[in-house]
């Protein structure tokens, strides 16, 4: 732990980060010395209390340890309301939101949809985060069509949202040995946290890699049983709705980029403080982990389920077919004060060196149709 020269936590935050290490040990002694990485990374992310999501900190913002595309503009909702508008007239006229952060981007979205006199009946917000529902609450008071929900109802008819939710779902990682595909589980050993090799608990999540006897022995990287089944999940509440789409907005790529012979070491990432790095033992609980998203994967476990793949599209693509240019122009370039921090947002949201490509948009739905105008720049064949 001493390895990385990170900022110190408070002394708070070093105990319930100790509290929540002692609770992962206690799990691992329960299963024979050894869990998986997927039950490990939903200890430490997703544990009452103690999780980095279920836990007190801030995890947004410049106090937090990343930002998010609503962090940096309103800019961002406005254009993703027009999507919105697009699609609620062909639903029941409700949107629903996995994991709203601050509630940012559920305020900009509505704020313009009010904006333009199409105020949706609901807008449900899944939250896990008792943190992040009581900001979302606070912000979010002026709309009395917003409700909160514990779990995923099981019908539902509109658009579902999720920025930045599939990348911090729980993954497995896998290597290849000269015995074969191995999993990576977690151990405790002399005081800490370490890595130990185990038999594939699930030998079909291979599945989802191509090409996989054509790379190299000590190929590791992810796989993402938990992300599919949570578009399996998604996919059947849609169904039982009749109809309605899903829009998740993530950093990732087709399976034919992501399982490069290049990227042999796979793509989970620790953010801590603005800081990234590799290390998921770090301060269990005080940590983002993160894994970019298989868009194939999700591809796959959507069409499986009984959805339509509707676009698949660079952020950037989505963003400008949606008019985020125009929203801008709003600001008159001559007040300087105003347009200028948001043409540098719109720069950051769009350009292929900034999120622009690395994010991407993938659409799923049941009996709806999208406006020609979003097929434009369209990367189905890509998947």
């Amino acid at each position: 732990m001493q390895a990385l020269q990170l900022p110190q936590p408070t002394p708070e935050a070093a105990l319930a980060s100790a509290a929540l290490s002692a609770l992962v040990q206690q799990e691992i002694a329960a299963h024979n010395g050894v869990i998986s990485f997927a039950r490990y990374m939903e200890l430490v992310m997703y544990a009452p209390q103690l999780g980095y999501y279920t836990g007190g900190a801030a995890k947004l913002g410049s106090s937090g340890d990343f930002i998010t595309a609503p962090e940096i503009s309103a800019l961002f909702g406005a254009a993703l309301a027009n999507f919105a508008r697009a699609i609620l007239p062909q639903t029941q006229n409700q949107l629903l939101e996995f994991g709203a952060g601050t509630g940012k981007l559920a305020f900009d979205i509505l704020t313009e949809l009010h904006l333009q006199a199409c105020t949706p009946e609901r807008y449900y917000i899944v939250e896990l985060s008792g943190e992040l529902r009581s900001r979302q609450q606070q912000l979010l008071a002026a709309f009395p069509e917003v409700v909160w929900l514990d779990a995923m109802p099981t019908s539902f008819s509109g658009l579902v949202l999720g920025n930045e939710v599939l990348d911090a779902m729980p993954v497995e990682l896998v290597v290849k040995t000269a015995g074969g595909w191995k999993q990576l589980g977690v151990s405790w050993q002399d005081g800490r946290f370490c890595w130990q090799e185990q038999a594939l608990q699930q030998p079909e999540i291979l599945d989802q890699i191509p090409d996989i006897d054509a790379l190299p022995l000590g190929y590791l990287t992810e796989v993402h049983p938990v992300a599919s089944g949570f578009i399996h999940s998604v996919a059947d509440m849609l169904r039982q709705g009749g109809a309605g789409a899903a829009l998740f907005i993530d950093y990732g790529f087709p399976a034919a980029e992501y399982f490069l012979h290049q990227r042999d070491q796979g793509t989970l990432m620790c953010h801590y403080r603005h800081h990234s790095h590799t290390d998921p033992f770090y301060w269990p609980g005080l940590q983002d982990i993160t894994a970019h998203v298989d868009f194939t994967a999700m591809c796959d476990a959507g069409l499986s389920a009984g959805l339509e793949l509707l676009c698949y599209t660079s952020q950037a693509s989505l963003l400008l077919q949606l008019g985020i240019g125009d929203t801008l122009l709003r600001t008159s370039p001559s007040d300087a004060l105003q347009f200028l921090p948001l043409s540098n947002a719109l720069q950051k949201l769009t350009s292929p060196a900034e999120m622009g490509e690395l994010f991407k948009a993938i659409v799923m739905g049941v009996n709806l149709t999208l406006p020609d105008t979003l097929l434009r720049h369209d990367r189905r064949h890509r998947l």
